[in-house]
């Protein structure tokens, strides 16, 4: 017998597991839910997001923010200039380095992207009963908290 998610977790190791496999589950659903005009790949829609919300970035910044290696980085925001996405340009001070920003096109992007994924998952919430969806507004911020470490 193949043991119920509630015994598996009520050990730390147990949560962390159930934790993991739903958390993947959940972001590959998302991930189906992507806008179906939209051919970047998810690294790209992140970067998107991190310039979103941090404005001007350096490339190094943004590998570093992103969690992957400058030459990686690079070639995403290649990538994403050549689909009109960002936009880069020479940083004020350093010559060595070059700034990246966010076009309008790419602005829209991202907006459209999230508008779709995050119906989905209104949708999905709206289904959970009122106490399931308070513990999950108690869970965000300790996920964004984990996530962030």
């Amino acid at each position: 017998m193949v043991p119920t998610v509630e015994k598996v977790a009520r050990t730390d190791a147990g949560l962390a597991s159930q934790l993991r496999l739903s958390v993947m589950r959940l972001r590959r659903r998302l991930a189906n839910e992507r806008h179906p005009d939209n051919e970047l790949s998810i690294n790209a829609m992140a970067v998107l997001g991190s310039l979103y919300r941090n404005g001007e970035m350096t490339v190094g910044e943004l590998a570093a923010h992103e969690r992957v290696q400058p030459p990686s980085m690079t070639r995403t925001v290649t990538c994403l200039q050549e689909g009109g996405h960002v936009a880069r340009r020479p940083h004020d001070t350093d010559g060595r380095q070059v700034v990246v920003a966010l076009t309008d096109r790419g602005r829209e992007t991202l907006l459209a992207d999230r508008r779709r994924r995050d119906a989905w998952l209104a949708r999905r919430l709206a289904e959970l009963t009122p106490d399931e969806r308070a513990v999950l507004r108690q869970a965000a911020p300790i996920l964004e908290r984990l996530s962030s470490s």
